[in-house]
């Protein structure tokens, strides 16, 4: 074999060496593919550690500080709406209390013009009968108007003492059956709703 075709041949291995086969590229693609794979779950795994690295204690105390001024600001705004509440309520009973004594008031006045004509009657007539008559009015229509007030007598005949609603002012003895009962009332009771508003006086017997 002469000399040129020996240099011909060896070109020729030479540029076969340098061609790549189909396999030989895939194993090179499939290996760059895993190399990318494997830096992109690195930075996966640096985000998640990024995400769950602890917070620092400036940060706790910054968000403790944000929390208690939230519940200052709510503290202050209960306050100032429950002294607003005290306030109106304060008022409304003050209104209330004027208005109803306002009321009681005017529902008395024709009770006094009452007296005031069987006064000036009992100046001008000799006829007592007359008077006795219109004084018993005036009395029942003054007792209509307590009972319209929801205030009534407290009953003491025949009842048993009882220290909620009667006050003793003497015993008296009276036998074994009248025995821790009402004897007599010297002065009568009365009572608001269920409030006893003045104690009626009586004697027990003993």
């Amino acid at each position: 074999m002469s000399k040129e075709k020996k240099i011909e041949e060896t070109k020729v291995e030479s540029q076969e060496s340098r061609v790549e086969s189909p396999e030989t590229r895939d194993e090179g693609q499939e290996s760059s593919e895993k190399g990318q794979e494997a830096q992109e779950s690195s930075e996966t795994a640096e985000t998640h550690e990024a995400e769950e690295t602890p917070e620092t204690a400036e940060d706790l105390l910054a968000k403790a500080q944000e929390r208690i001024a939230e519940l200052e600001d709510k503290n202050l705004r209960m306050m100032a709406e429950f002294d607003n509440y005290r306030r109106r309520t304060n008022k409304e009973k003050l209104e209330l209390m004027a208005t109803a004594g306002e009321r009681i008031f005017k529902e008395m006045l024709p009770l006094v013009d009452d007296f005031e004509r069987a006064v000036a009657v009992m100046d001008k007539t000799n006829d007592i009968d007359a008077v006795r008559e219109g004084i018993k009015l005036i009395q029942q229509k003054f007792i209509s108007f307590l009972d319209k007030q929801d205030v009534h007598v407290i009953e003491t005949e025949g009842a048993n003492f009882n220290t909620d609603e009667h006050e003793a002012v003497t015993t008296f003895a009276a036998g074994e059956d009248k025995k821790g009962k009402v004897i007599d009332c010297t002065q009568k009771g009365y009572k608001l709703g269920e409030k006893v508003i003045r104690f009626a006086k009586v004697v027990v017997g003993e």
